[in-house]
Parts: C-alpha cells; sequence; structure tokens
C-alpha cells in the first residue's frame, strides 16, 4: 500500500506499526459516530426523543479531548507500543459496555469511557506517522484518509446493523474487532524501536517573540474553533439529511447518503497531503479555511441538492484541515516537544469540540438545523480570520532546522 513508501526502514516492522496505526485511526473516529446514528433506532425503540437522547454523548466528546492532555506525557514515560496496546483493549471493552447498557446513566457512563480511550489515539498516532515520514504531507493525508474513511462508513454501517439486528450490534462487532486488533498488535509489534527515528525535516520559524504569541494565539483559537465545526458537522450529519433533504426517506438510506459525503470529504485529504509537500501550508490553511465557511454557509441557506452540495465542500474543507493543522506541528515544532504538543493541539480541539451536541441540541430547538449551520459558518468564518493572520505572521519567515526531526 501506498503508506509504506513513506517509510525509511529496511525491515517489515515499521511497515506493521503503521498499518496498526492507520487501521486505530480508522476505527477511533468509526465508533466515536456509531450513536449519532444509532440514537435515530434507540430513540424509536425507548418513544425519546432525539433532542434528550443525543445529550447523552456530551462525556464522551467532552472525554475525547480531556484526556488526550496526558497522553504525550504517558508516551513519554510508558512509550507509544504500550499506549496503542492500551487503546485497543480499552475502546474495545467500552464498546461492549454500550452494548450491554440497560439504562440512561448506564448509556451515559459506557459514552464516557468511550471517550476515555478514543482520546488516546490521536497525540501518540500523529507522532509516529511524523517521526516516520520522508514526505510528511502524504503520510499525514493518507492516515488522515485511514481516519475520515472510518467516520465516513460510520453512519451507514451503522444503519444498517442497527437496522437488521438491533442498535446494540452496532457496538459489539466494533467492540470485538477492537480486541482482536489488540491481540494481534502485541503479538506482531513487540517493541518501541521501530517508531520512526530519522522522520522528515522540520522547520524554524525566523520571527520575533511578539509575532510568535501572535501566531501561537491565531493557531490555538483556529483549532478551538475548527474542533467545533468538525464535531458539529460529524454528529449533526445524518439528522441534518433526515430532516433538510426535502422528502422522507428510510433510516439507511439516511446513514448512507451521510457515508457517501463523507468519502467525498475524506477523498480530499490525498490531495491537500500532496499539496503540503509541494506549497505553502498557511496559504492551503487560507484556501481550506474559505471553502469551509462558504460550503456551510451554502447548506444553511438551501435545502435538497445544492443543501447536500454545501456539506460535501464543507466536509472535504473540514478534513482537509485536519492534515495541515498536524503538518504544521510537525513542520514547526521541535521533535523533543512533538509528543506533548499534540496531546495539548487535539486537548484544545476535542475538548471544545464537545460542546458541539449541547450547541447542537439548543441551535435546533430555537431554528432548527437551518441556526445550527449557520453558527457553524460563522464559527468557521473565525477560522478564515485566523488563517490569514497566519499567513501574514509565518510567510517568508521559515528555514530548514539544522537538524532532521527524530
Amino acid at each position: 500500500m501506498e503508506f509504506t513508501r513513506t517509510m525509511t526502514a529496511p525491515d517489515d516492522a515499521p511497515h506493521r506499526t503503521l498499518l496498526f496505526v492507520n487501521i486505530a485511526h480508522s476505527l477511533d473516529h468509526f465508533v466515536l459516530l456509531i450513536f449519532p446514528t444509532a440514537v435515530i433506532a434507540i430513540a424509536a425503540e425507548l418513544g425519546r426523543d432525539y433532542g434528550d437522547l443525543i445529550w447523552l454523548t456530551t462525556g464522551a466528546f467532552v472525554a475525547f479531548g480531556l484526556f488526550a492532555l496526558p497522553v504525550g506525557w504517558l508516551a513519554d514515560r510508558f512509550g507509544r507500543r504500550a499506549l496503542l496496546t492500551t487503546y485497543f483493549f480499552g475502546y474495545g471493552a467500552a464498546c461492549l459496555a454500550v452494548a450491554g447498557s440497560t439504562s440512561f446513566p448506564m448509556i451515559a457512563g459506557s459514552l464516557l469511557m468511550l471517550g476515555m480511550f478514543s482520546a488516546i489515539y490521536h497525540p501518540i498516532g500523529s507522532a509516529m506517522i511524523v517521526a516516520n515520514a520522508t514526505k510528511l504531507g502524504r503520510a499525514l493525508g493518507i492516515n488522515g484518509v485511514w481516519g475520515n474513511m472510518g467516520a465516513a462508513l460510520a453512519s451507514g454501517v451503522t444503519a444498517a446493523l442497527a437496522a437488521t439486528f438491533g442498535w446494540r450490534a452496532a457496538f459489539i462487532v466494533p467492540g470485538v474487532i477492537l480486541i482482536a486488533l489488540g491481540i494481534a498488535f502485541v503479538a506482531l509489534v513487540r517493541d518501541d524501536t521501530m517508531t520512526g527515528k530519522k522522520g522528515s525535516a522540520s522547520h524554524s520559524l525566523v520571527m520575533s517573540r511578539q509575532r510568535l504569541v501572535w501566531l501561537l494565539l491565531a493557531f490555538m483559537t483556529a483549532i478551538l474553533a475548527g474542533g467545533l465545526t468538525f464535531n458539529i458537522v460529524t454528529i449533526a450529519m445524518p439528522k441534518v439529511i433526515d430532516e433538510r433533504l426535502g422528502f422522507p426517506i428510510p433510516l439507511a438510506l439516511t446513514g448512507w447518503i451521510t457515508t457517501s459525503i463523507f468519502v467525498c470529504g475524506a477523498l480530499t485529504q490525498i490531495t491537500v497531503g500532496r499539496l503540503i509537500d509541494k506549497l505553502e501550508l498557511p496559504l492551503l490553511f487560507v484556501a481550506m479555511s474559505a471553502l469551509q465557511a462558504g460550503g456551510l454557509l451554502l447548506a444553511a441557506l438551501t435545502t435538497g441538492v445544492p443543501m447536500a452540495a454545501g456539506l460535501v465542500l464543507a466536509t472535504a474543507a473540514i478534513y482537509g484541515q485536519v492534515v495541515l493543522n498536524d503538518a504544521m506541528v510537525g513542520r514547526y515544532v521541535a521533535d523533543e516537544f512533538r509528543n506533548r504538543f499534540y496531546s495539548v493541539r487535539f486537548f484544545v480541539g476535542f475538548t471544545v469540540g464537545g460542546l458541539a451536541v449541547p450547541l447542537i441540541s439548543i441551535l435546533r430547538g430555537h431554528g432548527g438545523f437551518q441556526e445550527v449551520l449557520l453558527v457553524s459558518a460563522a464559527v468557521a468564518t473565525v477560522i478564515l480570520i485566523c488563517a490569514l493572520a497566519t499567513w501574514a505572521l509565518v510567510h517568508g519567515r521559515t528555514e530548514p532546522a539544522t537538524a532532521p526531526a527524530e
């Protein structure tokens, strides 16, 4: 597969490691998005309103960001292999716990557990990808596609399982797969020695301390806003399709339409990854931010096919921005700080992204999903402003570092 070309080690150990890292990324996003689709079936079974049930995921998405913060430090202490092993077994057990829940408190607690273990992946996974990359953009783009294909498939697969076997099966199947992968990972990846020692060249930023402070402020603000728009779009997508497509459709078709939109967006990461290796990162940041704001505005102001087209554009831009954010950390942050910086980056983005669930519920109750999409477009405009500021601060002020990363 293409990602193997990004490796520099001569044997198969790094290839196996990267395969598990990419599969883990796919399942990380897949599992977190099971409930937003399964909740439609749960609401029908329990006779409860969608708005009441979707609140149960708040703990999961807050924990997804909150527990990312210590992961970098834990990886430095215990090793990335130990953390990824914990991820596979813990995440699988959490899926089975959700499936076995028989009350609202049990579902909420199991979803919280789900968020805690899901938080492990991104800080260590991103650091492992960057450490092994000879072409940073391509490696991150391929890894991003794995993750976002997981997100893309979540709605369709969940809807199919829930419609055929019941909503609990939608959690049991990935839970068993995760535990099986954990066993295989322990057997096939035996130590931390092949986590990357050469990596792709980093760049230093040549600017004053004041400019660095403004750059950090702009970048972190963009991450805050990006985490919010990412979660709003991915969580609300199935219900937006259900309510704003213009005609009634069955749950399974709703899931597969949502999946198709996610697939279109996810595939953009390959293109963005290749552009990262050729063009200036802040310039791409501006382009992706403008596309995201425009797509969300189009989706908010239309229904039917134009609305779906707007969601495709916005989703493509959101996924492209994820790759860009990771690439900017990989390029501009010194290797000795990278694990911890990724932890902070995902802590900030995912914790604020956890606010998406109550925000969706409140805005939908006030003005429907048009208001949800309009607010998302406004937040995306903030990202665009930050991207323009980043371009102005970074343009012409980078140079290759004196030593390669890792």
